[in-house]
C-alpha cells in the first residue's frame, strides 16, 4: 500500500466530522509509541514549554545516572540512545530555544560524565557534533538569546 501525500490527507480531513477526527487521532495513538508521545506533547505539554524542557532535562539526568560504565561499548550505546530520545523530543517541539536548551544540557552531562569521554574518540565526536548543532540552532535565535546561550556554550567547549 502506498501512502498518499500530506496535501491529500489534509483535504480529506477537511471533509471529516469532529467525532471522526477524534476517532482517527485515538486510533493513530494506539499504533506507535512516537504517535502517542507526540499527541501527549501537543495536548498537554506544548502550552508550557519550560515545564516540558525541565521534564526532558530530568529524563536526561536519570538516563545518565543509569548508564552501565563497565565498558566503552555500553557507554556509547546508552549515550546514543539518550541522544536519539532527545532528538525525538526536539522534533516534537520544533522550537529552536528548546533544541538549544536540551542539547546544551546533554553536552554538559556528557562532558561531566565519569569516566571522562576524552578516552573515547567516538564520544568526543558525538560531543563536538552536538556543539555544532547547538551553534547552528542558535544562529536563528534573537540576538539577546544568542548572547546568553553563547556564554553558556563557551563553558561547554572542552574537547575541540
Amino acid at each position: 500500500m502506498k501512502a498518499v501525500t500530506v496535501k491529500q490527507i489534509k483535504d480529506e480531513l477537511h471533509h471529516r466530522s469532529h467525532r471522526e477526527l477524534m476517532d482517527l487521532c485515538l486510533r493513530l495513538s494506539r499504533f506507535k509509541k512516537e504517535n502517542k508521545e507526540l499527541i501527549t506533547y501537543l495536548l498537554f505539554e506544548s502550552q508550557n514549554e519550560e515545564l516540558f524542557i525541565q521534564r526532558v532535562k530530568e529524563y536526561i539526568d536519570e538516563s545518565f545516572d543509569q548508564i552501565n560504565t563497565k565498558s566503552d561499548y555500553y557507554i556509547r550505546k546508552s549515550i546514543r540512545k539518550i541522544l536519539t530520545q532527545i532528538k525525538r523530543y526536539i522534533r516534537y517541539s520544533k522550537k529552536k530555544e528548546t533544541e538549544v536548551e536540551l542539547l546544551m544540557h546533554f553536552c554538559w552531562r556528557l562532558g561531566s560524565h565519569a569516566p571522562p569521554i576524552s578516552k573515547s574518540t567516538r564520544l568526543v565526536n558525538i560531543y563536538n557534533r552536538q556543539l555544532t548543532l547547538i551553534e547552528k540552532a542558535m544562529s536563528s535565535l534573537h540576538e539577546d538569546l544568542q548572547y546568553d546561550y553563547r556564554l553558556e556554550l563557551e563553558n561547554l567547549i572542552i574537547y575541540e
